[in-house]
């Protein structure tokens, strides 16, 4: 089974749901903006994209740029901002077993089918 951390309002995002459901997986929908994750959460999924905090971040994101742009964060603190702000996270995240990968662009789930 999968799991996407989506945003219906992102078009990559219904990208990339729209290829797993073509290739008839069974997929889990969380929307992240309106059930955000939590800090145990963020950093699972960091682990499963071998990704550092900063290397998730939406910096394109208002919120980035008025509260957070110039800043020198611990790891700690980026993954307490995402779990605040959970718009800052880069989506979709899609999650298969251990592995997880960000559907940017859509065609990178191919990785998980």
């Amino acid at each position: 089974m999968m799991k996407i951390y989506h945003n219906s309002r992102c078009s990559k995002s219904r990208q990339t749901l729209e290829l797993i459901q073509q290739a008839g997986e069974t997929v889990e929908v969380i929307d992240y903006i309106k059930t955000p994750p939590t800090a145990t959460e963020v950093k699972e999924l960091l682990q499963k994209l071998n990704m550092k905090p900063q290397e998730l971040l939406r910096k394109g994101e208002a919120v980035y740029k008025e509260n957070y742009k110039g800043k020198e964060l611990s790891d700690e603190e980026w993954v307490d901002a995402m779990v605040q702000h959970p718009i800052l996270i880069e989506r979709p995240i899609v999650v298969k077993d251990n592995k997880a990968v960000i559907g940017r662009p859509p065609e990178n789930v191919k990785d998980l089918l």
